[in-house]
């Protein structure tokens, strides 16, 4: 019996697999707002009502596509980080080795990048299954940002009037530890990033950046120093 229900759950999986990527094809060919689950049917030889027991909705096949993007930027940040862990580097140079990997992911991904920070889907609304995987990037800067925070003295500007109510909420709920106003540093940063990446992706930056890999690391280290990591020349 055990060895039916797992070539049933290895079958279940690769069906699954294959509707996903039909439906990234789809995106990439068609963007997601026509993303149609009677197409991705179709594509496959399967009927609707079959394709129906995987992913019941079109919205229900967004966030699953969702998801994994966001897991995968995540998972390319978290690889970036860890690979310098040990190594004695400057903090400000595994902020920018985790910033240029989420850059080469996107840029490697376009079509996947411009579903979780393009344009909103018409209709469609984010569950709160995306929450956690849409977070893992952030939590890596945030973890640098924590490491640096004992030995290098963090530096970041002083907290404006009215930020101190959200900043202190941020930080007890993020990074417990860290100062407020570096908190609200870091949500700066951390969208300033997807700024920099969106503008290139989305081609903003044609015919006026052109040394795009230099820009961009120049930018990396800017928001390091923002957020009061050391500014060491990386």
């Amino acid at each position: 019996m055990s060895s039916i229900r797992g070539a049933r759950e290895r079958a279940r999986a690769e069906i699954t697999a294959a509707i996903k990527e039909e439906a990234r094809r789809q995106l990439a060919a068609d963007g997601a707002a026509k993303l149609s689950l009677r197409a991705v049917a179709r594509e496959l030889g399967m009927a609707s009502s079959a394709l129906y027991r995987y992913f019941p909705s079109r919205d229900d096949l967004l966030t699953a596509l969702i998801v994994d993007a966001y897991d995968a930027v995540g998972e390319a940040a978290e690889a970036a980080r860890s690979s310098s862990e040990g190594s004695g580097e400057p903090h400000a140079v595994r902020w920018t080795a985790v910033a240029c990997a989420v850059r080469a992911w996107a840029l490697a991904h376009p079509h996947e990048y411009a579903l979780i920070y393009g344009s909103p889907v018409p209709g469609y609304s984010a569950p709160q299954d995306t929450v956690g995987p849409a977070s893992r990037v952030g939590l890596v800067l945030i973890g640098i940002v924590r490491e640096a925070c004992p030995g290098d003295g963090l530096t970041a500007d002083a907290l404006p009037d009215g930020l101190r109510t959200d900043a202190e909420r941020l930080a007890a709920d993020l990074a417990p530890g860290l100062p407020p106003a570096t908190m609200t540093a870091l949500i700066a940063a951390w969208a300033q990033l997807f700024g920099l990446v969106s503008f290139e992706v989305f081609g903003q930056f044609n015919r006026v950046v052109e040394e795009r890999d230099a820009f961009f690391r120049r930018a990396a280290r800017e928001l390091a120093r923002t957020v009061g990591l050391p500014d060491d020349a990386v």
